[in-house]
């Protein structure tokens, strides 16, 4: 058995998904959401992503207090999943003058940041999805051979289209087609969907297109006694928009291996209360703005996975304090 499980899986926004960047700021919105500091792209930063996984694995398990960082109520963390996974932090008293010793596991898991892989957008012929070679080929797709040459000047397209490709703003001359095919575990309705309306752009206009075509909306607070508008609480915010695909990585390193797998939904592994707690988010959401609509994100097809054995390999200790 590999010492290192990696995950990779393909998700979908059903709703705007709103991370906040905190305050406000000087620009075109008032609430920006979180971005890559080199490329200036929007993301989900993977601990969000950790702490709602969290949340709604522990519901799932009927143990609440587990999704929290203390978790002094609960009862034998060794034996509950959800914190064998993710990890815990428990004080107990020990001998007659009732000293509290602390103890910790790190969690299982790790999870990293969804990144952004293939953009919806608005033109002329109807909706694209926008994307780069890097991204795709990165993510684990299969390009065709006859697309070897760069994109330096326009858009390789999936489907026949001669003219140029007009983006409202943006006019890119069609560079030839392509061929993309989707890893066999994300294949599906929903890649069935888009996989002849994407086009692919040059890496330097990729962040242009997506940071103009973000979704914005304005809201205003209401005055509870007049049932009116505030004067001059009036803001906008941005998020990423419904039908975009993201592409996120989480790795399991169960060094610990005695995940308890007599509990109340049956998860054998870390990865099944991962997936599970992610699931969720199809139904609860992630982020900011959750009661207006915001957040859902659903996962496409299943999970890749890959397994990795170290050369060496790292203890583990549990810290006591």
């Amino acid at each position: 058995m590999a010492t290192y499980t990696r995950l990779r899986y393909l998700l979908l926004t059903t709703d705007p998904v709103h991370i906040g960047a905190g305050g406000y700021r000087l620009g075109r919105v008032d609430n920006t959401i979180v971005r890559e500091p080199g490329t200036h792209l929007p993301k989900i930063p993977g601990t969000s992503l950790h702490g709602a996984i969290r949340s709604y694995a522990a519901y799932l398990n009927d143990t609440p207090q587990a999704a929290g960082q203390k978790h002094d109520e609960v009862d034998e963390p060794d034996k509950n999943p959800v914190c064998y996974t993710f990890g815990y932090i428990k004080k107990q008293k020990t001998g007659n003058n009732e000293e509290e010793k602390v103890i910790a596991y790190s969690g299982v898991v790790n999870i990293f940041d969804a990144h952004l892989l293939l953009f919806p957008v608005y033109s002329m012929v109807g909706p694209v999805w926008v994307s780069t070679k890097q991204r795709l080929e990165d993510a684990g797709f299969t390009l065709s051979k006859e697309s070897q040459p760069e994109v330096s000047e326009g858009a390789l397209l999936t489907w026949k289209h001669k003219k140029p490709l007009n983006l409202g703003w943006l006019m890119l001359p069609s560079a030839g087609p392509i061929t993309i095919d989707a890893p066999k575990d994300w294949q599906g309705e929903r890649w069935n969907a888009v996989k002849d309306r994407i086009a692919l752009v040059p890496d330097a206009l990729f962040g242009q297109i997506v940071n103009s075509n973000l979704e914005v909306r304005t809201s205003v607070s209401i005055d509870a006694t007049t049932g009116a508008a505030e004067e001059g609480a009036l803001f906008t915010y941005e998020a990423i928009p419904r039908a975009t695909f993201l592409t996120m990585e989480a790795v399991i390193d169960d060094y610990r291996e005695r995940f308890p797998r007599q509990n109340r939904n049956n998860w054998s592994s870390p990865a099944d209360v991962l997936t599970a707690g992610l699931r969720l988010i199809e139904w609860l959401g992630v982020g900011g703005m959750g009661t207006r609509g915001f957040g859902r994100v659903a996962i496409v097809g299943k999970p890749s996975q890959k397994n990795f054995e170290p050369t060496q390999p790292q203890e583990h200790e549990h810290a006591t304090h």
